[in-house]
């Protein structure tokens, strides 16, 4: 490599990290010191003050943003995406912080796992019953599918008039590659302990009787999902399952229809708590994960990287997604 090759390497490998001192010294500049710095507490988890108040009085706002499934992203990259198990965490410190009023979810979500939703659905019942506090939800752009799901247990629900929701139902779904892959001359060989172990394979035909058991399967599902609506919204069942049949609703519709209380945004949500329960001088939280400054770090790492990062997600989402799986989730 000649001189003036290696010049133009040095000088491209200084606007490199003259880039990344730039972008650190942005997030920097654009940060909120008062909270970036608090002490996470043994649970790992700091709060972050939205809105000041009495500390004695708070309220809790958990974001749900993202599919509902347990998958455990890259804490450096991923800082923003859904952690479900972080999630749980936060709703369970929640429920068990006495300074704790009242909790909030702004939920926007299209939904995801059966299992990830009952277990949210089943931790927001028990803080009701165990601790007595009020749970409202704000639904945001999209709360649809296993969205409404972990909604309907809750003491209020309020979307924008713009919001999708609804999408009341299951689904599972595969791709059939057996043409394809005969008109490329490819041969799949299968050993298997039973005639259905590899149900839904994408490379044969599904039989009746397999899609029967299937269908038994998802009817079960949705079953549950009808009852969780039914308990937590108090509409008959011959309603929900007239509204549930897979539709979804803008916010506007779902509130007549008797799925949402009020229309309004997730200030307006906090407002409603706060007179509702006499809770006027509330200071309002969220709860960080983890130390601050690898949130910082994390941000201006996926800054810098953009749709790489997104790809990266998209990619570890499919490596885990091999098998199919019934959903609560509003798909296009």
């Amino acid at each position: 490599m000649n001189k003036k090759r290696w010049i133009a390497l040095l000088v491209a490998a200084g606007l490199f990290f003259a880039s990344i001192g730039f972008q650190f010294l942005s997030s920097m500049l654009t940060a909120d010191f008062e909270n970036m710095f608090s002490i996470p507490e043994e649970d790992g988890m700091a709060e972050k003050v939205v809105e000041q108040g009495s500390n004695m009085n708070k309220i809790a706002v958990l974001h749900v943003n993202g599919v509902i499934q347990d998958t455990t992203p890259s804490t450096l990259i991923n800082t923003t995406s859904y952690n479900h198990s972080r999630f749980l965490k936060k709703l369970e410190k929640a429920g068990e912080d006495e300074s704790v009023k009242g909790i909030v979810l702004q939920v926007n979500t299209p939904g995801g796992g059966v299992v990830e939703s009952a277990e949210i659905h089943d931790k927001i019942v028990e803080i009701k019953e165990e601790y007595e506090k009020p749970v409202y939800v704000s639904m945001g752009n999209t709360a649809a599918s296993g969205g409404y799901y972990i909604s309907a247990p809750s003491d209020k629900i309020v979307a924008h008039k713009a919001t999708l929701t609804g999408s009341i139902g299951v689904i599972m779904e595969s791709i059939n590659l057996s043409e394809l892959a005969d008109q490329l001359g490819i041969d799949f060989n299968t050993i298997k302990s039973g005639k259905h172990k590899d149900i839904l394979s994408s490379y044969r035909d599904m039989t009746d009787e397999e899609r029967e058991i299937l269908q038994t399967m998802i009817d079960d599902m949705y079953d549950d999902f009808v009852q969780v609506i039914v308990d937590g919204r108090g509409l008959t069942e011959d309603r929900v399952r007239e509204l549930g049949d897979g539709r979804v609703y803008t916010g506007s519709q779902a509130q007549e229809a008797g799925l949402v209380d009020e229309i309004g945004t997730l200030d307006d949500t906090i407002a409603m708590m706060e007179e509702d329960y006499e809770l006027g001088n509330a200071q309002v939280i969220e709860y960080n994960q983890g130390m601050p400054f690898n949130q910082l770090l994390g941000g201006t790492v996926q800054s810098m990287l953009g749709s790489e990062s997104q790809l990266s997600g998209i990619t570890e989402l499919l490596r885990q997604e091999n098998a199919p799986r019934a959903m609560y989730l509003y798909s296009r």
